[in-house]
């Protein structure tokens, strides 16, 4: 895998599960639609009535958990970082997130909706990332926050 990803191609959700640790249902990107390594990336979560948080959030008005939206672009994050690496390390990284700032969410996220997760570096110092977020729907943006993740050597090889 690592010698045949080439900046803005399309990354389908297979190809995320070979970089990010999570699983279904808990990963909240289903397609990366562009990238630029050190730069910034776009990907695509689609919110269905079969999500599971709907059961109890809320019963008889579905609404994407705020904090989900966020977990959503903190990968978005993670997905950035961890493609700016050179091939051969990505792999041998993750990345654990270690802060939000500025968390603010315009609008509910309903089941039927297109969550668009645009991510950018502002700011990339040795392990280090500190990144801007915004999910939008429909092009209104519904969520936004800054990020703040380090990158750190897997415990186990994937």
């Amino acid at each position: 895998m690592s010698g045949d990803l080439v900046p803005g191609q399309v990354l389908d959700v297979e190809v995320i599960q070979r970089l990010l640790p999570h699983r279904p249902p808990f990963l909240l990107v289903d397609r990366v639609t562009s990238w630029s390594p050190d730069d910034r990336l776009t990907a695509i979560k689609a919110v269905t009535m079969n999500e599971p948080f709907f059961v109890g959030h809320f019963p008889g008005h579905p609404v994407m958990p705020g904090v989900l939206i966020l977990e959503a672009l903190a990968q978005a994050c993670a997905l950035l970082a961890i493609l700016s690496l050179p091939p051969e390390e990505l792999r041998r990284k993750v990345t654990y997130l270690m802060g939000i700032d500025g968390a603010r969410f315009r609008k509910p996220v309903v089941p039927g909706d297109r969550l668009e997760l645009l991510v950018q570096v502002t700011r990339h110092k040795g392990a280090v990332w500190k990144q801007a977020g915004q999910a939008l729907v429909d092009g209104q943006v519904v969520a936004e926050a800054e990020y703040m993740a380090m990158l750190a050597d897997r415990e186990t090889p994937a």
